[in-house]
């Protein structure tokens, strides 16, 4: 994975995105009551680690806020929050009555392109968000809802595994591999298999990923158990005693082991109900020739037992 302070949208750059311009010191920048902006109707971000906000909280107690949040005018003196919900949130829990912004008019979708690229280049971005935020992105860009452009992603794996070569026609597909080398985050290809996987697992193992609580590699060992309680211990005992990844596969293969047994104990004992209800249903024993089998049959099994 490339790292993040080496890819092309990172902190101010993110406007030179839109409007082809580095130079961000020729953007308007002032001090509007924090009571006049408003949170956009989608957020890209959902978590917010604890320990990271309280670290900003103190930072802005001493220092003030050093980096001006963007934000787009509205009507009536209101502002919409495009990046910095994290300064925001933070300088409305120290108390601050104004703080500083950058006003720039932009559309809604321009909006939107800028604050998911924005969380996109967070250092503390945890896998799934990564993976969901890259496919609100594709979704944006390309204007079709999440569901196509998984679809299409999948098909584009298709199409390179039957040819055998990595020609791409569909002008979709060109698109997406433009975006993804624009991200400079991962290759379509590896996103596709390795990041599509997180969003079908457990909740409460996304749930853990979304926290940062737990790799995605181990999330995904942790996965394979199908019995949903023992899936829920061994995730909890694997955040609890920060579990290797080696450590997390040997306890999964003894679940695995142990269920396989159990199963197998079960299938055994279903086997011996149904065959019990054909030998009452067919009266095997009034036949004599059948006697004498049944008698073998039945003295064999209690030698076993």
């Amino acid at each position: 994975m490339a790292s993040k302070s080496n890819q092309p949208y990172k902190g101010q750059a993110n406007l030179s995105i839109l409007f082809g311009d580095d130079d961000t010191d020729k953007f308007a920048k002032t001090s509007v009551s924090l009571l006049s902006i408003e949170l956009p109707s989608s957020q890209p971000r959902r978590y917010f680690d604890s320990q990271a906000m309280q670290s900003l909280v103190e930072s802005i107690k001493r220092d003030g806020i050093l980096q001006p949040l963007l934000v787009r005018p509205l009507n009536n003196d209101r502002y919409e929050l495009v990046a910095g919900e994290r300064r925001y949130r933070a300088a409305t829990e120290v108390g601050l009555k104004e703080v500083p912004v950058v006003i720039r008019q932009l559309t809604q979708q321009q909006a939107l392109h800028i604050a998911l690229i924005e969380n996109l280049q967070r250092e503390d971005l945890n896998p799934i968000e990564e993976t969901e935020g890259i496919l609100e992105f594709l979704s944006s860009q390309l204007e079709v809802c999440q569901d196509d452009v998984i679809r299409l992603l999948y098909r584009m794996q298709n199409d390179i595994q039957r040819q055998n070569d990595n020609v791409i026609i569909q002008p979709e597909a060109e698109t997406i591999i433009k975006l993804f080398t624009q991200l400079g985050v991962m290759s379509w290809e590896s996103f596709v298999s390795n990041r599509l996987a997180l969003l079908k697992l457990p909740e409460r193992i996304i749930e853990a990923l979304r926290k940062g609580q737990i790799e995605y590699t181990k999330a995904k060992a942790i996965a394979k158990v199908k019995d949903e309680q023992a899936r829920n211990e061994l995730l909890d005992t694997a955040i609890a005693d920060n579990l290797s990844l080696t450590q997390i596969k040997e306890r999964v293969a003894a679940l695995k082991a142990m269920f396989g047994k159990e199963k197998a104990e079960e299938t055994l004992k279903n086997q011996m109900k149904v065959t019990l209800s054909k030998v009452y249903k067919s009266k095997a024993w009034n036949d004599p020739k059948k006697q004498k089998r049944l008698q073998k049959i039945l003295a064999e099994l209690d030698s076993l037992l």
